[in-house]
């Protein structure tokens, strides 16, 4: 069979853009264009009086039965969406400090006063109302569809047929996106071009290991008709094969190349198989695309199930999988608590996969326990995706991972690389190297590139922030604890309700919660602020080093 044929995604003409919606939290407001396109009468709204907030206030409050962020900072009033754009949740229950409100579950900060994006992960910035205080009391002043809007997508010109100057970006995921939404922004009218492997547009891959049957629709980053109405070509079923740095240009797999002024490589990383006897049989699967996703699904109904490593991903499949499968079986090399109806191998490892007629039926582990398995799920880990750079000038380090620079510049001019391929010094950690495969970090990764390919000059700043999800239980993580000396513990483990304090040379380097919510995010916000908690003050239940927001 010859190779398939890539193309570009059929992208219809649209004015207007529209946001994703967000299933998770029942937010299904939608992007309804500009307020100034509108021209619809602006009417204002006596809210409370001045002196009834106190300062460094939030609170959340309610115009024509519509919810809004009322925030008093440094004597003045602010107005913003009530909502995190990211997933939803409330922002009165985050963090206020330096002028900017940090989400409590999954760290994205937007300004107070403008609501724009001040940390990621989100794609949109938040609406904002314009607020006065008049005779002692305060008014906020919108207009009907203003209330409709929690979300606002920032400013962004389009292409100039003009402007023969082009930016590949190679990678479906949200440092491509990210990188081409802030050329964009800032003011770049040149040719954007965004070439991923896959069959779809950008989506929200996270969501995939905690709900398998979801439909790609309700997933996507940004919806078909932003990408024409900002000029950004996507181009699908495009696997880059080789980049030739001297005549600046990227082959793919289907024989056709493409020339670029500037290049980001953000391809992300590929799930490791096992090694063992029997792991070449069909019926055993890795997830890493939506694809993926509806295979394991499609096969896991009423099965006998087996999912080989206690990793996060692992976690959220069974969880998933617990009431739709016969039997979910667990296979790690650590020890985990147990949960639900899951039954856990802890410390041990696969050694072979015994099938029938080119399928699995039984997961043989080094215990000589022999489990069932109608269909084996793999997570054992990943590794970068820059096999396609093999010969190239770009420098990796001996793990694959591409060695960026704080501009996420590589060691060959205009080229730049973002999200799990990079290894990036850490302002965190005193520049030292570091790989982190978040979410978080390869939106922040694009964005920074974006911004330097436009001869901007600035660093990645950015405190890692990592979240999950699984069996009711929520996971949130922040900083970078490679290397941590001790595990200070505040709350109550039993009860599943604690905070874990990662300390190193006497002071937190990571935090992590289970069901403390906003913690992580107020550990985040100090540690972003330049601040140090020392091992004395996690130790205090009194929690002091929360002056420092």
């Amino acid at each position: 069979m010859g190779a398939s044929r890539s193309k570009s995604v059929d992208l219809p003409t649209f004015h207007g853009s529209e946001s994703q919606e967000n299933e998770l939290s029942g937010d299904k407001q939608r992007h309804k264009g500009s307020l100034k396109e509108k021209h619809e009468p602006v009417f204002e709204k006596e809210v409370c009086l001045a002196s009834e907030m106190q300062d460094n206030e939030m609170r959340e409050i309610e115009i024509n039965n519509h919810k809004l962020l009322l925030i008093k900072a440094n004597g003045e009033f602010s107005t913003i969406g009530h909502l995190c754009t990211h997933y939803g949740s409330q922002l009165v229950n985050g963090v206020l400090s330096r002028g900017r409100v940090r989400c409590p579950r999954h760290g994205a900060c937007f300004n107070i006063k403008t609501g724009d994006i001040e940390e990621f992960p989100c794609v949109d910035g938040l609406q904002c109302y314009k607020t006065e205080v008049q005779d002692g009391k305060v008014i906020i002043f919108t207009t009907t569809s203003a209330l409709d809007i929690n979300k606002r997508t920032q400013n962004m010109v389009t292409r100039s047929l003009v402007n023969k100057d082009v930016i590949l970006l190679i990678g479906g995921g949200p440092a491509s996106l990210i990188c081409a939404e802030t050329l964009r922004q800032e003011g770049y009218r040149g040719r954007i071009i965004i070439a991923t492997k896959e069959m779809h547009l950008p989506y929200d891959r996270p969501k995939l290991s905690k709900t398998l049957d979801i439909d790609i629709e309700h997933i996507l980053l940004r919806k078909p008709e932003f990408y024409s109405t900002y000029g950004i070509e996507v181009l699908i079923n495009k696997e880059a094969t080789s980049v030739n740095t001297k005549k600046r240009k990227v082959s793919f797999k289907d024989g056709t190349s493409q020339r670029y002024d500037n290049l980001l490589l953000a391809t992300g990383s590929i799930p490791r198989m096992l090694s063992c006897l029997g792991a070449d049989l069909e019926n055993i699967c890795l997830l890493r695309s939506f694809d993926d996703a509806i295979r394991i699904n499609k096969l896991a109904t009423a099965k006998d199930i087996v999912i080989v490593g206690s990793s996060f991903i692992g976690m959220e499949i069974a969880a998933y999988l617990v009431e739709k499968a016969s039997s979910v079986s667990v296979v790690g090399n650590s020890e985990v608590f147990e949960l639900e109806d899951v039954k856990f191998y802890m410390s041990d490892h696969v050694i072979e996969l015994r099938g029938e007629d080119g399928l699995v039926k039984d997961v043989v582990l080094a215990s000589g326990k022999v489990l069932p398995a109608d269909l084996c799920v793999v997570g054992i880990g990943v590794r970068p995706a820059t096999h396609y750079l093999h010969g190239s000038p770009i420098k990796t380090d001996p793990k694959g991972t591409i060695i960026v620079d704080e501009y996420m510049q590589t060691n060959v001019e205009r080229i730049y690389a973002a999200g799990d391929i990079t290894s990036f010094p850490l302002p965190l950690c005193s520049n030292e190297n570091v790989s982190i495969s978040h979410w978080q970090i390869a939106h922040k990764q694009g964005y920074i590139a974006a911004l330097n390919m436009q001869k901007k000059k600035i660093a990645i700043d950015t405190v890692p922030f990592f979240w999950t999800f699984f069996f009711g239980k929520s996971l949130r993580y922040a900083g970078y604890g490679a290397g941590f000396e001790e595990v200070i513990i505040q709350g109550n483990k039993d009860e599943l309700k604690f905070v874990a304090f990662y300390i190193k040379e006497d002071k937190v380097v990571a935090v992590a919660s289970l069901n403390y919510d906003p913690v992580v995010a107020q550990v985040a916000e100090v540690l972003a602020s330049g601040k140090t908690i020392s091992k004395l003050e996690a130790q205090d239940k009194q929690m002091p080093w929360l002056q420092y927001i």
